[in-house]
């Protein structure tokens, strides 16, 4: 959990706080980044050269974005 927090914390500074709720397209956007991130460690890079953060710490923070957001639908949808 720490490490999913350094992700979201490098995130809030990057763009701004809560702004990963406001991104267009977002369910196709987080899906898409999972993968990358998920395809860079299979390649054998263990940290997102940009961040320097692990990269199964970002897609640990995509999954939990998709999680929110299907709630969010399911939610909004009753």
């Amino acid at each position: 959990l720490e490490e999913i927090t350094k992700v979201l914390k490098y995130g809030a500074e990057k763009y701004a706080p809560n702004n990963w709720k406001l991104v267009p397209d977002a369910v196709k956007r987080y899906e898409d980044a999972l993968l990358r991130h998920f395809s860079a460690y299979k390649k054998g890079e263990e940290n997102d050269p940009e961040s320097g953060l692990s990269h199964l710490s970002h897609m640990a923070c995509n999954a939990l974005f998709l999680v929110w957001f299907d709630l969010q639908n399911k939610i909004n949808s009753n």
